[in-house]
C-alpha cells in the first residue's frame, strides 16, 4: 500500500467568492450586494482556516467483478453496484482517499443557523462543502500527476451515497484507513465528523479513463456530481 498525505491552506485552493455565489445559484456579479457582502466576510473570516487535510492509499490487489457488480479491495468486498463498476471496471489498483475541510467551518455553520442567522449559516455550509471538493481535487491532481509518470491513468472520482453505493459502505471504506491522517471518525450511521469530509475511490489502470459522469444513468438528482465533467 502507498499512502500520501496533505494539508492545504483556503488560499491554496483558490476559492474566490464568485465560485461561492454561483454555487447559491446566482450568475456571476448578479447576487444581491447584502449576498455578495456576506460571501466576501465569510471567506476573510475563514483566512488561515486550519485542518484542511486529505490522504490516498493505494491498494494493487483488487479485484472488480462486473457480473456481482462489486470491487474487492484485498478482502473487503464493496457493492459499489454496476453504475459505478461500469466506470471503473478496468481498474488495475485503487485509490481510497478521505477529505475534510475540517471541524472549525461546520461548527461555525452549526452556529449561525442556531441562531437564528439561516442565510450566512447556509454560506459558510456552501464555502465548506467547496472547501471538502477542492481539496479533494487538489489531491488528484497529485495522484493523477503521479499515476501519469508510470504510463497510467485515473479515473473520476466515486463516493459512497452516489450511483446506488450505499452510504453505510464507508464502514468497510474506513476499516482500510483506521489510521486516517485527516482524522475523521464515522458514526454508526455513517455519518462523517467532521461534517464536511469526502470519501471514495479512484480507479487506476492503463485502460482506466477519466470523463463526465454519467448523470442520466444515476436518479440520485441532489449529486454534487451533476453535471460536472469529472
Amino acid at each position: 500500500m502507498i499512502k500520501r498525505t496533505f494539508t492545504y491552506s483556503l488560499e491554496e485552493l483558490g476559492i474566490g467568492s464568485t465560485r461561492i455565489e454561483r454555487v447559491i445559484g446566482y450568475k456571476t456579479s448578479e447576487s444581491p450586494g447584502t449576498i455578495m457582502q456576506m460571501i466576501v466576510e465569510a471567506l476573510e473570516a475563514l483566512t488561515g482556516l486550519a485542518g484542511i487535510r486529505a490522504e490516498y492509499n493505494i491498494y494493487t490487489n483488487i479485484s472488480p467483478d462486473m457480473g456481482k457488480g462489486t470491487l474487492g479491495v484485498g478482502e473487503i468486498i464493496f457493492n459499489t453496484g454496476k453504475i459505478i463498476l461500469s466506470q471503473i471496471r478496468k481498474a488495475e489498483q485503487a485509490a481510497l482517499f478521505i477529505c475534510t475541510a475540517g471541524q472549525e467551518i461546520g461548527e461555525k455553520s452549526g452556529k449561525l443557523m442556531k441562531e437564528g442567522d439561516l442565510l450566512k449559516g447556509y454560506i459558510y455550509d456552501v464555502i465548506g462543502s467547496e472547501i471538502a471538493e477542492s481539496a479533494a481535487g487538489r489531491m488528484q491532481q497529485h495522484l493523477k500527476a503521479g499515476m501519469e509518470e508510470a504510463g497510467l491513468n485515473v479515473s473520476n472520482r466515486f463516493s459512497p451515497g452516489y450511483c446506488g453505493w450505499d452510504v453505510s459502505e464507508q464502514h468497510k471504506l474506513f476499516s482500510l484507513v483506521p489510521d486516517n491522517f485527516c482524522g475523521i471518525t464515522l458514526t454508526d450511521s455513517a455519518l462523517m465528523k467532521p461534517v464536511k469530509s469526502i470519501s471514495g475511490i479512484i480507479a487506476i489502470g492503463e485502460e482506466v479513463t477519466y470523463g463526465p459522469y454519467v448523470c442520466n444513468r444515476c436518479d440520485y438528482r441532489d449529486c454534487v456530481y451533476r453535471g460536472k465533467s469529472g
